[in-house]
Parts: C-alpha cells; sequence; structure tokens
C-alpha cells in the first residue's frame, strides 16, 4: 500500500530550466502560473531540487507557461525547445543519445 509512483529523473532538471529560460524568479514563476495561494518559493525550490514531485496541476502549469505538451516534462526521452515559451505549442525533441526511458522511484 504505501507504493509510491515512478518519477522521471529529469523532472527537476526540466523545471528548473523552463524558470531560467523564461528568466523568472521563483516568485516571478508562481505568478506567471497564477498559482501564488497554492504554491511557495520553498516547494518550487523543492520541485527544481528533485526533493518534491509537483501535483499534475501544478505541471500543466509548468507546461502552459512554457508552451510544450505535458509529456515533455515526464518523458525523460524529451528535451524542452530551446527557446522558451515555444511560439507554437512544442511535442519537445526527442533526445539524440540512446538512453532508455528510465524512471525513478521517489
Amino acid at each position: 500500500m504505501g507504493s509510491q509512483r515512478p518519477t522521471p529523473k529529469r523532472l527537476a532538471q526540466k523545471l528548473l530550466e523552463i524558470r531560467q529560460k523564461l528568466n523568472l524568479s521563483q516568485n516571478g514563476l508562481i505568478q506567471q502560473m497564477g498559482l501564488e495561494e497554492t504554491l511557495s518559493r520553498e516547494k518550487i525550490s523543492a520541485y527544481e531540487r528533485s526533493e518534491r514531485v509537483p501535483s499534475l496541476s501544478v505541471l500543466l502549469q509548468y507546461a502552459r507557461v512554457a508552451s510544450v505538451w505535458m509529456d515533455v516534462l515526464v518523458d525523460d526521452d524529451l528535451d524542452l525547445p530551446a527557446k522558451l515559451p515555444s511560439s507554437a505549442k512544442s511535442e519537445g525533441i526527442p533526445r539524440k543519445s540512446g538512453s532508455k526511458r528510465t524512471l525513478k522511484q521517489s
């Protein structure tokens, strides 16, 4: 009963990359996502350090501000586009390395 859901290995890196490419502070990101009432800088920091996993609704807001599909955030075989927000909603960029899809238990 106490099993945890698998977490994409690159999720934290991608969330940090989104904030940095959008040139936003943690508070700025929270405002951009419209989550001032429910999200804190500490939670954003924990997401970026892979200490916490955001809820699906928070992941959706990350995807919306970056203009990418949620798949891009959770699929370790997809990279974020070079420019964010993407001019057209991006499906992501397949990774060039032959890495296998991996999920870690958190």
